[in-house]
């Protein structure tokens, strides 16, 4: 039988793996990168329009909340809510209290990708996501068994080449590097029976 995850558990996993996400969105952000997914999506819209990603990324995920109520149930999307909400507020307090004076666009795209991923990886282990993309990953592999890794990174392929024009192509290619680090993460660690916690 699997065993619960405790309450405290959760909230500690929460807390981290947002924290992880907020940081590795830090890392794109700071090198001019973008990544895939709904937070790909508002850096992007965010870049675009010159708005603040925090504010893009809380709204852009509130249309999928009812994906995640109809699909997954209550509890998911409360908790999607919430991880939405403090990677909103822990990025915007990231990019206030990290000043990085060099930053290597190679190590932002792998070390970006790698915290994102093991942050998504905690958030999915613990019934939580990001939103959008994710909530869609994560039905696609609890009702078909798809690889939630893999039906990610086919979606994030399409964001990034959405970003053609506010990228040059080094910035792309770079930004295809952090995405695909990302979801090896999560296409390496996160599979149907591989882990057994629930809660």
């Amino acid at each position: 039988m699997a065993s619960m995850h405790r309450p405290y558990e959760d909230v500690a996993a929460v807390l981290t793996g947002t924290l992880m996400v907020a940081l590795g969105i830090t890392f794109f952000s700071t090198a001019g990168l973008l990544t895939g997914g709904t937070a790909g999506l508002a850096l992007l819209l965010a870049r675009a329009t010159g708005s603040e990603f925090a504010a893009v990324f809380f709204v852009i995920n509130l249309p999928f909340y009812f994906l995640a109520v109809i699909r997954m149930g209550w509890m998911l999307a409360v908790r999607t809510f919430l991880a939405v909400l403090l990677v909103s507020l822990l990025s915007k307090l990231a990019a206030s209290s990290i000043s990085m004076g060099h930053l290597d666009s190679i190590f932002a795209a792998v070390t970006g990708g790698a915290l994102a991923g093991i942050g998504l990886l905690i958030l999915f282990r613990h019934r939580a996501s990001l939103g959008g993309i994710n909530i869609l990953a994560l039905y696609l592999q609890e009702r078909h068994g798809l690889r939630a890794g893999y039906v990610q990174l086919a979606i994030d392929t399409l964001i990034l080449l959405a970003s053609l024009f506010v990228l040059d192509v080094d910035g792309l290619a770079l930004s295809l590097l952090g995405t695909a680090v990302l979801n090896l993460v999560l296409a390496t660690n996160h599979r149907p029976g591989r882990y057994t916690g629930v809660s």
